[in-house]
């Protein structure tokens, strides 16, 4: 029990630790994935806004056509820009070496970023982004300073400027303490809300698509688990009832 109590408490102390190192506290997104709607407009927000320099490359387009509940000539027409077969993987169609001179270094694929750094975390990140003349792109994170990309969803959530505080002492860095909209975007906060909630949702099933089919079968495995302890406990009762 102990060892137990010791990894989970070093887990949480490592994951606050990061969140610290990266800027702060994340956001809830309070995503759903049986939302299967909310899965539907992530994946046309995705496709549409990151897919030009983020693959996926562990799901096919086929796959994401029947857990969506969308026909593959729907996916093919609305979501794929690539050209690929439909049973092939999400890639990207940013060549290698151009994304390396323009960005550093070729975009990740985004595949697992939901299972690895939290849906919360992707949330927080994709509504955390302001203007900073200092970087090479004119953009940085508050979650996670000094990122590379810019903002994907501008023209969705408008302009954010960084409100600063108190200048640290040792390293004259003035930390980013709250982030104000200066000009709007084309959907109000709440939509936006939304839209960042719909591409969270669609991330963190593209990490885990079998999440879907599992949790609709957890119902009908417990139900089997019940029936069959029901009749465990027939049998026993057969079994004993002579037993004096």
């Amino acid at each position: 029990m102990f060892p137990r109590l010791a990894v989970l408490g070093f887990g949480l102390m490592l994951s606050v630790s990061v969140c610290a190192a990266e800027g702060g506290a994340t956001l809830q997104a309070g995503n759903d994935l049986g939302d299967k709607a909310s899965l539907q407009r992530g994946a046309k927000l995705f496709m549409g806004y990151c897919s030009g320099c983020h693959s996926l490359k562990y799901l096919r387009y086929s796959r994401m056509a029947e857990d969506l509940g969308l026909s593959e000539d729907d996916v093919q027409a609305s979501l794929n820009f690539t050209g690929a077969a439909v049973g092939e993987q999400i890639q990207v169609a940013m060549p290698h070496d151009p994304a390396t001179k323009w960005f550093g270094k070729m975009p990740p694929d985004l595949s697992l970023i939901a299972r690895v750094r939290g849906p919360d975390w992707v949330y927080t990140y994709l509504k955390s982004f302001y203007l900073d003349e200092a970087r090479p792109l004119g953009w940085n994170n508050k979650l996670f300073p000094n990122a590379s990309m810019p903002n994907p969803l501008w023209e969705l959530q408008g302009l954010q400027h960084a409100e600063y505080g108190t200048p640290d002492p040792a390293t004259k860095e003035k930390p980013v303490e709250a982030l104000k909209l200066v000009t709007p975007g084309t959907e109000s906060p709440a939509e936006f809300d939304r839209s960042v909630r719909d591409i969270t949702n669609f991330l963190e099933y593209a990490g885990e698509p079998a999440a879907l089919k599992r949790q609709s079968m957890g119902v009908w495995v417990v139900l089997f688990l019940a029936f069959l302890t029901f009749l465990a406990f027939l049998l026993k009762k057969e079994f004993w009832k002579d037993v004096h």
